[in-house]
Parts: C-alpha cells; sequence; structure tokens
C-alpha cells in the first residue's frame, strides 16, 4: 500500500529544505515527503495526485509566497483532498491572517517561524494532527477505477471486460459518488463522454474501447511470429486446455481471446463438480490458475484481438484479426463456445447493459442489493448465478418454461437452490415485455399454459438461455449441422459436400473439421457434452491430432 503524503509548499528554499530535512527524519518511515517552492506548480501537481488516487494526509503551506498567499493556496487544496490537515507556517507579523483562516479555510494549526527547536515547536504538533487524521482515515484503492452511470451499457462492458480478465477495479457512480464527481470536474470530463478509466499511472481514458483499455492493462493483441504450429481461437476451458497441452508439448502455439479467458464457465459464481476440487472453484479461479499455465509454457496469448476470418492456402492457415493483420498458422483448434440466445420480449434490447444482462451475475450483483431481481433459464450457469445473486438481492425469481429444473439442472443445485430462502421458481413461465425510463424497473411474466400476464417489479434481468454456437464469423466453407456447430470427424461423412471437397486418403479425425488441420474442440462442436471437464477433455485431445497432422504435413 502507498504511503500518504506529507505535502509541504515554501518559496524559500532555505526553508523548505530545513522544513523537508525535519520532516523526514521523523515521519519518513511512515509518510512520504513531497515539496514544491511554487504553489502553482503544487496545485497542478495536485490534479496528477488525484488522478493516481494518492492519499495527502497534511498539508504544510508559508503564508507569504509570491505566487499565491498561502490561505489561498490551501483552500484551492482543500478542494481536491477535503480530508488532509491544513498548517499554514507564518511570521509573527502575520498571525492576524493565519486566525482568520481558521474560519475561512478551516485551517487545523498555525505554526510560528522559526520551529527551533522542532522536538518542542513542530514535532508535537505534527504528531496530534497526524493522529486525528489517521484516526479517520481509511485507505483510498489502489488500483484501476471506473466513473460512470451504473445504468450505462458502456459502463458495463468495461466493468465486465476488467472482471473478465481478472483486473481489479473500483466503481465510481457519477450519480452519488463524491470521488466520481471531483474527477469529472478536475479533469473538465463531459459526462455525456463517460465511463472514464483512471489508472494508477494518473492517465485516464474517456469512453474508451475495450481494446484501448486492453493495452493498457498490458495485454498483447499484435502477433509476434511469423508462423505458428498451432493457434487456438477462443480461450474458454477448452481453449485453455489445447493452449496448456500444446505449449508443454513443445509446439509453437498462440491463443486469441477476443474478450476475457474463461467462456460462460469462467462467469460462473461456483463450479463445484470439476473434478479435483470437493470445495467447488469459481469460473474466475478456474480461468486464473489455467492462464498462469498457458504464460509459464510459453504460450502467446493475444487478448481481446478478433478473429474475423479463416483463409487457407497451400496448407497453411491465414488468420484475419479485426484490425486487417493477420497470423500464418500451420493448424488451428476453434474453441470459440456458445453464447447466450437473445431473450424474445418486447423492448429488452432498450436495457441491455442497463438492466438486462446476458450471464454478468458476478459483475453486477453489487447493483442488485436489497432488490428483486429476475434469471431467465434452467440450466447449470442460471442456477449458478442465482446462488451468487441471492447473496445481495432480497429476492431472486427464477423463470422457466418448464414445470421444474430436474431435466436441466444439475441436482447439486438444485438442493442448493430449495434450501435457499430467497430464491423462488417460476415454472411454466417466461418473460415477454420489459419496462423502463433509461433502466429497467418493470417486466411481463406471461403464463404459457394459461395466457394470464402479470407485471412485476424487477431491479435486473439476467439471462442465461440456450447456447447459440459462435461460427458466425467463420467465412471459410467449413461444414456446420442446421444449429450451426461445427461438424467433425466421421459425422462429416453423411454430408455429400464432404466428399466432394475432402482429398485425403485418410479420414478427418476425430476433432476435425472438413478443413484438413483445422479443428474444432469444446461447445462449439456438434455433439459435444456442456460441462467444463468434456471441453477440457476435447482441448488436450485436439492437441494429440495436431501433432498427427502435422506429422504427416
Amino acid at each position: 500500500m502507498k504511503k500518504p503524503i506529507l505535502f509541504v509548499v515554501d518559496d524559500d528554499l532555505q526553508v523548505l529544505r530545513a522544513v523537508v530535512r525535519d520532516l523526514r527524519g521523523v515521519y519518513g518511515k511512515d509518510y512520504r515527503l513531497m515539496s514544491t517552492a511554487s504553489a502553482n506548480e503544487a496545485l497542478e501537481s495536485l490534479v496528477d495526485l488525484k488522478n493516481k488516487n494518492e492519499t495527502i494526509a497534511l498539508f504544510l503551506s508559508d503564508q507569504r509566497m509570491p505566487e499565491m498567499l498561502g490561505v489561498d493556496f490551501l483552500k484551492k487544496a482543500k478542494e481536491l483532498f477535503p480530508d488532509a490537515r491544513r498548517i499554514l507556517l507564518t511570521a509573527y507579523s502575520d498571525t492576524e491572517a493565519a486566525i482568520r483562516a481558521i474560519n475561512d479555510v478551516q485551517l487545523d494549526y498555525y505554526l510560528m517561524k522559526p520551529w527551533d527547536p522542532p522536538e518542542e515547536k513542530l514535532f508535537p504538533i505534527l504528531n496530534d494532527q497526524l493522529e486525528e487524521w489517521q484516526s479517520r482515515h481509511v485507505p483510498t484503492f489502489q488500483g484501476i477505477r471506473i466513473v460512470g452511470y451504473q445504468w450505462s451499457p458502456r459502463s458495463h462492458e468495461v466493468k465486465d471486460f476488467l472482471s473478465g480478465n481478472l483486473i481489479p477495479y473500483q466503481w465510481l457512480d457519477v450519480e452519488s459518488n463524491e470521488t466520481a464527481k471531483d474527477l469529472v470536474q478536475v479533469n473538465a470530463i463531459d459526462v455525456k463522454n463517460l465511463p472514464a478509466v483512471f489508472f494508477e499511472d494518473g492517465s485516464f481514458l474517456v469512453n474508451p474501447d475495450i481494446r484501448e483499455v486492453g493495452e493498457k492493462t498490458g495485454m498483447r493483441s499484435k502477433a509476434s511470429k511469423t508462423m505458428y504450429d498451432v493457434t487456438i481461437i477462443g480461450a474458454g476451458p477448452s481453449g485453455l486446455a489445447a493452449s496448456v497441452y500444446g505449449g508443454s508439448e513443445g509446439l509453437n502455439t498462440a491463443l486469441v481471446e477476443k474478450r476475457a479467458p474463461g467462456g460462460q464457465a469462467g462467469t460462473s459464481s461456483r463450479i463445484e463438480n470439476y473434478l479435483g476440487f470437493p470445495n467447488g472453484l469459481s469460473g474466475s479461479e478456474l480461468s486464473r490458475r489455467a492462464i498462469s499455465q498457458v504464460t509459464r509454457f510459453g504460450v502467446e496469448f493475444l487478448s481481446p484481438t478478433e478473429v474475423v476470418d479463416i483463409a487457407i492456402k497451400d496448407d497453411y492457415k491465414i488468420i484475419t484479426l479485426h484490425d486487417g493483420t493477420t497470423m500464418n498458422s500451420r493448424s488451428i483448434i476453434i474453441t470459440t463456445g456458445v453464447d447466450y440466445r437473445q431473450l424474445d420480449a418486447v423492448d429488452v434490447e432498450r436495457f441491455t447493459g442497463a438492466g438486462v444482462y446476458y450471464g454478468a451475475a458476478t459483475t453486477e450483483a453489487h447493483a442488485c442489493r436489497d432488490k428483486d431481481v429476475y434469471v431467465v433459464g434452467g440450466g447449470n450457469s442460471a442456477g449458478q448465478g442465482a446462488m451468487y445473486l441471492a447473496h445481495y438481492a432480497c429476492n431472486v425469481f427464477i423463470v422457466i418454461r418448464k414445470k421444474d429444473l430436474s431435466s436441466t439442472m444439475s441436482q447439486y443445485l438444485i438442493d442448493q437452490i430449495k434450501a435457499t430462502p430467497n430464491i423462488k421458481i417460476i415454472s411454466d413461465t417466461v418473460v415477454s415485455r420489459t419496462y423502463g425510463e433509461g433502466n429497467l424497473d418493470a417486466i411481463d411474466l406471461k403464463n404459457i399454459e394459461t395466457g394470464n400476464v402479470s407485471k412485476v417489479e424487477a431491479g435486473a434481468l439476467f439471462i442465461f438461455i440456450g447456447a447459440k454456437p459462435v461460427t458466425d464469423w467463420i467465412k471459410l466453407n467449413i461444414i456446420k449441422d442446421d444449429k450451426g456447430f461445427l461438424e467433425t470427424g466421421r459425422e462429416l461423412l453423411k454430408y455429400e459436400s464432404f466428399k466432394k471437397t475432402w482429398k485425403l486418403n485418410r479420414e478427418p479425425y476425430l476433432l476435425e473439421t472438413c478443413c484438413p488441420g483445422v479443428f474444432a474442440a469444446g461447445d462449439v462442436r456438434s455433439g459435444a457434452m456442456n460441462r467444463v471437464a468434456s471441453a477440457v477433455g476435447e482441448g488436450a485431445m485436439a492437441i494429440k491430432f495436431v501433432h498427427e497432422y502435422l506429422a504427416e504435413n
């Protein structure tokens, strides 16, 4: 944790050096010393310190300075750091001004020059002031801060991105948080351009693209090599497993992810049926452990970077990224997984990111405190989301089309939900309409058997329905099933188009698509099991087939 600052301003360099020397000798262990002979320079530096979320414990300012009187400096400093103690350093002739300043700027104390000996005339006073400050001081958050509106889709996007990438941040609502208002005012940010993201070095981005945020936090989005043995597209459980095995087995491996590692599993608040973790683990913890392994084995992780096309030339795979740049690879494993289907309800798109969220239970749970919230979906993701939200919301209602959860959710989750008093199941029901002014505040619940519709207040709506494969971006002529999942292995033999294009003497490997050297693993693959363990297994298995493909080419 950063040390609080003792800030000294005096235009007399000899006095300034003496003050700093005395303070450093006594307080240097617990505080940082900052000093300047210019009041204007001091005010400029205070803005930078505010953006860096630094803490100033005490200002010690001379009264008679050519650029600005000490009382005027302290008055302006108080606007930026209102909790800091304010002490004026003055000559005997200026005591009247110092006494007036006690009321004008809420001066905490004034010291007479000279202060020798400091053991009697300086340190006891500063000790009292710093003890008073410490008794009220709450340590500030050290890290990235996001200033925005709670019901802003752009603010939600930035929060969700940082959360998904396991980057700690502090959320500051500009409508209710004084620090947020100060940061906007001090930096002359137009509130129409929020969110703004403030970094520890004092810099900030206004209404940024998530790729800008990624680059600023040290992520890599550009490939560094001209050729890779295998490129894995998508960093869900399957892609992460493939990366670990590819890197550990000596393949020149790249992993490309457009948003955050972990996929849908990464957003789960608790996975309790994954082998080797009897107490369960969160999706973010699983992602963190996997990324550590990926990095350890030298895999190049590119994120946030989106693949928009694949082309094949002379057995080499050319991967086009969102910015028009390309990567060359000898083989590819597609592990882009699935996404939640859009809710079919009137006006729902108006509130996406402003009360309506697809997944994202862990990101927005704090905003649901003491509210009634609704979860749509009957799968494990919906159950895990509901359990997490129950810690914050007044009530959590799970809305499902079926009579009960038995056919769609793991029994351990069903048992937990039954034992949680503020979770309730609404069966045979769909959400048919959403309402609100700027953000969601109510929904219509329609009983699909009786047709009855009831309007209820809703603090938020979390959607966990269906599984739509993330394959729309693929322009390459790869065979998909009728739902858009990638066909692999012997299942390809039933397609007439496959027989016309596959020219090798062998059949496709188990996880190979109709394009030799292009594999699919995990939920994006037709016929895959929707379980974390099976996705991890397929990712590992895909590397085995990559080895065999590379050996024959």
